[in-house]
């Protein structure tokens, strides 16, 4: 088989473009999961953290002060920006927690897969059953 026909081959299969999909919506899906951190949850959290913004947590590794991430790095300053990695935690288990609520009601709507039937009961012949009548009278002495 050719290298232009195996590709053609992969190309065609459903799951290809199934990933295609996926990447397409995710991407989409991440605009509207970031808003709902930045815009609705952060606030909120800003209210119980009593406004203290993440972003700008940070350390200078040269020692000296400065009021923002921002005019460190505009200074030159080496800073280790702990805050962001918080801030990218909070946004990693919001992101986790909406997916696992979108999952499972999605999984709702899904169709439940049909149960395997349950196996007919065997039909008994008359010659069986006349061989089972003879076999328990057997048992039982009553010949």
């Amino acid at each position: 088989m050719g290298f232009v026909s195996e590709f053609k081959e992969f190309i065609s299969k459903g799951n290809v473009v199934d990933l295609a999909v996926g990447v397409i919506i995710g991407a989409a899906f991440s605009g509207i999961v970031k808003s709902l951190t930045d815009d609705i949850i952060m606030p909120v959290l800003g209210v119980f953290t009593k406004g203290i913004d993440f972003k700008n947590l940070f350390v200078t590794l040269d020692g000296k002060h400065y009021e923002t991430l921002e005019e460190a790095k505009t200074a030159g300053s080496a800073a280790i920006a702990y805050g962001n990695f918080i801030n990218a935690v909070i946004y990693f288990l919001i992101i986790a927690f909406v997916i696992f609520w979108v999952v499972k009601l999605a999984n709702r709507f899904k169709k439940p897969a049909p149960s395997p039937a349950a196996p007919a009961a065997p039909v008994i012949t008359k010659e069986q059953e006349l061989l089972m009548e003879i076999r328990d009278a057997l048992r039982t002495g009553r010949a």
